[in-house]
This record gives structure tokens, sequence and C-alpha cells, in this order.
């Protein structure tokens, strides 16, 4: 009897995207789009789900995106972002990697925003975070490091 071949292939290749509801998507457009530059809005609509107005939006590039969605709710019907301070689940941040950080800082000074706190002093990583107009985090992390062991230590 022949031996099975088999091949391996990992269950997730990567993340393509991460579908969000905000409740301004023109600000946080904005902010994406002034820390990534080469991003754009690949597409854009409106209708309806569950029976609520809305309109997204497709925020990236022509592999990764952010899609955002707006709902079009009464001002005293939207909900909060988990507290950043706090242990309630939900959404703690993004995180980006990138290859100059120092770009990414100095293009969202340009654009208006304060970073919010730096990350832990690491031999092979720098990061920072931002919180944008509608509350949500996001983590900038540069490594200086190709090897896993080093980018992926845990001091």
């Amino acid at each position: 009897m022949a031996e099975k071949k088999t091949t391996e292939t990992p269950a997730a290749q990567r993340l393509e995207h991460v579908n969000m509801v905000v409740t301004n998507l023109d600000a946080t457009t904005n902010f994406l789009l002034a820390a990534f530059p080469e991003w754009r809005i690949r597409g854009e609509g409106g209708g309806e789900w569950a029976g609520v107005p809305r309109r997204w939006a497709h925020v990236g590039d022509d592999g990764n995106y952010l899609t955002l969605n707006e709902f079009k709710i009464p001002e005293a019907a939207k909900g909060r972002h988990r507290d950043l301070k706090g242990a309630e689940p939900g959404l703690a941040h993004l995180g980006f990697e990138v290859t100059d950080i120092d770009a990414v800082m100095a293009r969202l000074k340009d654009a208006g925003y304060a970073p919010d706190h730096l990350g832990e002093d690491h031999p092979h990583r720098r990061n920072i975070y931002y919180v944008n107009e509608e509350g949500l985090e996001f983590e900038f992390v540069e490594y200086s490091s190709t090897i896993p062991q080093e980018k992926n230590l845990y001091q």
C-alpha cells in the first residue's frame, strides 16, 4: 500500500481584516490614513444592518484592511468602548508592525495626534500607543531583530 502524502497547511495564513463598529467613521479613517499613507479607502458604502442605517468603509491596502462600520443610532443609545485601564472584556488595542516607527510618529504628530504612552523598554523592539478620538487604542511596533526568539522575548 502506498504511503499517503499530506501537506500540512497552517489553519490561519494571515489576518486579512478586522471588522469594527465605530461612532465616527471619518475620524477613525483619518487616523489610519495619517499613520499609513500607503493605505486607502478600498471600498465604501451604506445600507442597513439589523434594520439600522449604516455607513461602512474598508481602509487598508491590497492585502489587509479594517472594516469600519458607523451606525446611525441616537447618541444616547450608543455603547461605550471598554475602559483601556480596566479589565473588562473587549478590544484592548490593535497592534501594527511598522518598519519605521519614527516616521509613523512624525506623520501622526503632523496630523495632530499625540501619543498616549510608550511601550516598556525592550532590547529588540520599540512600541508606542495612541488613542484616537473614537477612544480606540492603536499600538505601533518596530522590531530591531528578525529572530523570533528575540522579537518575542518577554521579560
